[in-house]
């Protein structure tokens, strides 16, 4: 991020104009110890006289003084990362402090209101309380109502309006979420296909199969991401539990998800080992927990989005396409942390917490996530 630099820009446009102090003070009618002035930092120019300043050297005002109401998109993404580093190492009221005073200054920034807002959802719970992960939240929601403003990204405004709706639903305001977000169901085609064909028209094959390659991994995605939420919702349904199990685990295997999204793979172990404790099936909890220990403990880290062997032209996606590039939206060690809170501080565990079978995976976790 850039701090206003007046005295600098200053002496850019001058050089550039091929002018001396002299002239230019002469030229804006003040003497030209002031102009010397304006180029060290000692003073600003008066605020009426930067429109002429803007004027002579054929630039705006805010190209004069250094001024960037929005951050560029690598500016945002080494911010993220940086403040994500924060987050795991320093104290979480001096780091809000910290994002709070880039939001002032960043006021309108839409994409980068929504990244901040992002990372308070995402590391919400290292507030200290329940009272303060709440405020967070709402504080997040605040951020994601202001980028729909501040944009007319359509793309942007639907993912901000979904992550305030997401905000509501974890301060258990449902019928806000339902107010904000139930429409009628309409079918969405993919455009996907029809940009691949464009390509493809073109010539450009390589195009057309980074098109689809992306297309079909974020559809992977979403649909392991509705079954997992649907298996939730299957309840004494046995049947159709034992089916979304059974579909989930093939997408799961047959796009390699181990390999390719462990951390998706995790929370789908997760999910089917929360399921089986509400149901109080122990020995099915126990297979799902092995299933995530062991995934935990294996060569999956750093944990970053990439490509494969099959989604081989991913990786440029990636990083030229995501707000975040390949990064996850959380550091590393606070996701480690996460790993193990989400087995040693769950309450669906509580019945099964001196159990020896799961007393060993705890440990497991322990050891591998040192």
């Amino acid at each position: 991020m850039k701090e206003l630099n007046i005295g600098a820009n200053l002496i850019k446009n001058r050089r550039r104009r091929g002018i001396t102090q002299e002239a230019l003070a002469e030229y804006m009618d003040v003497s030209k110890a002031s102009v010397s002035k304006w180029e060290t930092g000692a003073t600003y120019p008066d605020i009426t006289l930067l429109p002429r300043l803007a004027t002579f050297f054929h630039v705006s005002i805010d190209e004069l003084i250094g001024y960037e109401p929005q951050m560029a998109k690598e500016d945002i993404r080494r911010l993220y990362r940086q403040l994500c580093h924060d987050f795991s190492e320093k104290p979480f009221a001096e780091v809000m402090g910290h994002c709070r005073d880039i939001v002032k200054k960043y006021f309108s920034c839409a994409p980068l209101l929504f990244q901040i807002g992002s990372l308070y959802v995402n590391h919400c719970m290292l507030a200290g309380s329940p009272e303060g992960r709440s405020n967070t939240l709402t504080e997040a929601m605040e951020l994601f109502i202001r980028a729909r403003e501040e944009t007319d990204d359509v793309a942007l405004q639907t993912q901000a309006l979904n992550m305030q709706a997401l905000c509501l639903l974890q301060l258990g305001e449902s019928e806000a979420v339902l107010s904000l977000l139930f429409t009628q169901p309409a079918f969405m085609m993919s455009s996907e296909p029809l940009l691949a064909s464009a390509f493809q028209m073109q010539g450009n094959l390589t195009e057309a199969r980074r098109t689809l390659q992306a297309g079909i991994y974020q559809s992977v995605i979403t649909l392991i991401n509705l079954l997992s939420s649907y298996l939730a919702l299957c309840g004494d349904d046995t049947a159709s539990f034992a089916e979304s199990r059974r579909r989930i685990l093939a997408i799961a295997e047959t796009f390699s998800l181990k390999d390719l999204h462990p951390s998706i793979l995790l929370s789908v172990y997760l999910g089917l080992a929360q399921e089986f404790a509400r149901r109080g099936d122990e020995e099915q909890m126990l297979a799902a927990l092995e299933c995530y220990a062991e995934l935990v403990s294996s060569d999956i880290y750093p944990l970053k989005l990439h490509g494969d062997s099959y989604f081989y032209l991913l990786d440029g996606w990636l990083e030229n396409t995501l707000a975040l590039g390949s990064d996850l939206p959380r550091d590393e060690s606070v996701v480690r942390k996460s790993i193990l809170d989400s087995l040693a501080e769950n309450p669906v565990f509580g019945p099964f917490a001196n159990h020896t079978s799961f007393q060993n995976i705890l440990r497991r976790l322990k050891n591998s996530l040192r």
